[in-house]
């Protein structure tokens, strides 16, 4: 009998002004705990659009990796130093859907893909199909494609983008076809020069930049990855010419918005950063705003969230007392640490590049002290968060938080940084610390859940914030700089204006104002919801995208 899934198929009728068929390619989805198979804000941001789908009946699919040891699991050294663990995940939920294709990869014509099905009624998604290579008949090179998500050896990191982006559009293929294919970042580039072969015109074929960090929009050069199959047969060298770019490489990001009819950025400010930063190439199609977003339902605490509508102040404080005693539960069980849930508590947490500056409230070190041993306004701070498996530097800028945190009882680093942790975070902070270094963050979506669950954002002026600040009504925000200034100099002074702030306004507030600080919680709430949902944005790429 064939699976019903191995067809287009909606457990719904798609609304009337969502019924284009449209196929969302991502390397990672942050869904559900359960499901771990990603590394951070983009997984976070795909896993509530692909909620937000369901929520409005959009006629939407999935298409993502099924990988077999997910990004790591993060564990501890007998010194409390992170310890990176790779281990076997099973997902009971997924069903194979009877779809399998093969695609040529390197000297191999017959690289096998097997197509997984998540259900809508599992986690509450749009239909989802998840690609692997462990399928017998499979070499062992082939079979560990899939095992690591972004696998640090550059021919594996090339294959999963041909798996992604091939055997990906191949599925889609076999489900029927899409009206538009929707790149959610480069990595899954291989689909547009595939499926321009087989005659998808440019009017079908949208993307979403992510990122202005150039690490994240990947270079490669031209004749390796036509060696490795990447664009779906051999080009010549003349057709190799026609997409180089820098000296013979290929641009993933580049090529996508040559061959996209639209792409957009993942806020206001980020699209006025990307449109300039591709400016020079030809070809480029126009990058337009769609502020990213996250899922409510599924992010906001229940009882915060009634408190906040009836603007109940006493509810909302009860409840905010049980969250921060369920994340000082977490705090406790991990390092033996008795935190107080009256006391001001600062959260910095999210993927630990070295541009979000985890570690800037400690360039000011006598300072730092000050802040952690005020007895007048006491606070208490904690940081989480994923360091890539195989970037020293964070590991090391991790590693030394550990360290400092040792000595002092009101700190602590947590591991484990995923959706439950996460969540806790959110739910049990006051202070939702945010440091990037200013147009290197696109957007940032924590921030935005956590405003949800009433932390109030402390954060540069960056990503989402322009288009969210009420300074002092609804966060607080550093003042912008310069940032075409020096590293050291930008630290610097935000350090110095990070500090002020929260020694003049953020401490005195809590603890002198409390009326004040509740007025601010609120407002964040409404000023958060429902601009900054994937209901509003889901529906934003319906309308200007796709």
């Amino acid at each position: 009998m064939e699976h019903i899934y191995s067809k287009w198929h909606h457990p719904y009728k798609p609304a009337a002004k969502y019924k284009k068929k449209v196929a969302y390619f991502s390397m990672e989805f942050g869904i559900d705990q359960a499901f771990n198979i990603y590394s951070g804000g983009l997984g976070f941001l795909a896993g509530s659009h692909m909620r937000s789908g369901l929520e409005l009946k959009q006629n939407m699919i999935g298409i993502g990796m099924l990988w077999k040891y997910g990004y790591y699991d993060q564990a501890r050294n007998d010194d409390q130093t992170l310890k990176t663990e790779f281990n076997e995940k099973h997902f009971d939920f997924l069903e194979y859907t009877g779809i399998e294709v093969t695609i040529k990869l390197h000297d191999n014509p017959n690289v096998k893909v097997r197509a997984y099905v998540l259900k809508p009624e599992v986690f509450g998604t749009v239909p989802m199909y998840f690609l692997s290579t462990d399928v017998d008949g499979n070499d062992h090179l082939s079979r560990t494609i899939t095992n690591h998500l972004y696998d640090q050896n550059p021919v594996t990191r090339i294959s999963q983008s041909i798996v992604l982006g091939i055997a990906g559009a191949k599925v889609v293929e076999a489900l029927g076809g899409a009206d538009t294919y929707h790149l959610n970042e480069g990595h899954a580039l291989p689909a547009f020069y595939y499926l321009r072969d087989k005659g998808v015109t440019k009017e079908q074929m949208v993307f979403t930049t992510h990122t202005p960090e150039k690490a994240g929009n990947e270079e490669r050069d031209a004749r390796h990855l036509n060696r490795c199959g990447f664009f779906g047969r051999t080009y010549s060298e003349q057709e190799l010419q026609t997409e180089m770019v820098n000296g013979g490489m290929i641009n993933y990001t580049i090529s996508a918005l040559r061959m996209a009819r639209k792409a957009n950025g993942v806020s206001k400010l980020h699209a006025i950063v990307a449109n300039d930063m591709w400016k020079d190439y030809e070809g480029i199609c126009e990058i337009i705003p769609i502020t990213n977003a996250q899922n409510q339902k599924f992010w906001q605490d229940e009882t915060i969230k009634k408190s906040w509508q009836k603007d109940n102040a006493t509810a909302y404080k009860k409840r905010k007392l049980a969250l921060k005693s369920e994340l000082f539960d977490e705090v406790y069980k991990q390092t033996g640490k008795k935190l107080d849930p009256t006391v001001l508590t600062i959260v910095w947490a999210r993927r630990f590049a070295a541009y979000k500056r985890a570690d800037l409230l400690l360039h000011d070190y006598d300072r730092f002290k000050k802040l952690i041993h005020n007895e007048k306004y006491p606070v208490q701070i904690i940081w989480a968060g994923k360091p890539y498996p195989f970037d020293y530097g964070a590991i090391d800028t991790f590693n030394h938080l550990v360290h400092q945190s040792k000595q002092e009882p009101n700190l602590a680093v947590l591991i484990g940084y995923e959706i439950d942790l996460s969540r806790k975070l959110k739910c049990g902070s006051d202070v939702w610390l945010n440091t990037p270094r200013i147009t290197r963050e696109a957007s940032g979506t924590s921030g935005m859940t956590a405003a949800m669950n009433g932390s109030v954002n402390v954060s540069t002026d960056d990503g989402w914030i322009p288009e969210f600040k009420k300074d002092e009504e609804n966060c607080f925000v550093l003042p912008a700089l310069d940032y075409q200034k020096p590293t050291y100099e930008q630290d610097k002074l935000d350090t110095d204006n990070l500090y002020n702030i929260l020694e003049n306004k953020v401490l005195p507030t809590y603890y002198d104002a409390p009326k004040k600080w509740q007025k601010i919680v609120f407002t964040a709430m409404n000023d958060v919801i429902p601009e900054f949902t994937t209901q509003r944005m889901a529906a934003d790429y319906y309308k200007k995208l796709f």
